[in-house]
């Protein structure tokens, strides 16, 4: 099975494929940090989309679609750099490819384009954190659990607000690795992607 990872440089997904001897390579506008440089197709995913893939599963930048960054968004609107993301966003929507997977958090997508077909949690799959992630899918079907298990405490702000403790830490990072840590696609939910998308 040939699997792109579009927007991928961790290459976390593309590993569990490759582990399971499918012809799987990860994308970005990035060098990949993943450690295996030939599995990695370096540039904008628009040179490579349309090539014969059997699978996309696609992780388009979420910094201007995602609830969390709502304060911004009047001026992302204003600049264009919010319509400019939908945009991206869309374009895997319209893939001449059987199966397709979108990822993205919970954000404006939800109404701009429609409702994801499920929501999913990395403690669902054997990691102890929350991260509230949408799947939009075409042609595969739905990931089930693997192993569910207890959340680590959140971290909670004097305000009242509170945040999953991982997602917290990340903002005494520089502004890029802390977006690169945010963006992460836990190990528990690549496995099952590939396990269950793929299989052997």
């Amino acid at each position: 099975m040939r699997v792109l990872l579009a927007c991928e440089e961790s290459q976390t997904v593309c590993k569990e494929f490759r582990a399971l001897g499918h012809e799987a390579y990860s994308n970005d506008i990035l060098e990949s940090s993943g450690g295996h440089a030939d599995w990695h197709l370096h540039g904008d995913v628009r040179d490579y989309i349309n090539q014969d893939w059997d699978l996309v599963i696609a992780f388009p930048p979420c910094t201007d679609l995602a609830s969390s960054g709502a304060a911004w968004f009047e001026q992302k609107r204003k600049d264009g750099r919010q319509q400019a993301s939908i945009d991206f966003f869309m374009l895997f929507t319209k893939l001449n490819c059987e199966r397709v997977v979108i990822e993205n958090p919970v954000g404006i997508m939800s109404s701009v384009y429609r409702k994801p077909d499920q929501i999913v949690q990395p403690y669902q799959y054997g990691d102890p954190y929350e991260k509230r992630t949408c799947l939009w899918l075409k042609g595969v079907p739905l990931l089930k659990p693997t192993s569910v298990v207890k959340p680590e405490a959140r971290t909670v702000y004097e305000s009242g607000r509170s945040m999953p403790t991982w997602y917290a830490d990340a903002w005494g990072k520089p502004k890029a690795e802390r977006s690169r840590i945010r963006s992460k696609t836990f190990i528990g939910i690549a496995r099952a992607m590939a396990e269950q998308w793929g299989g052997k």
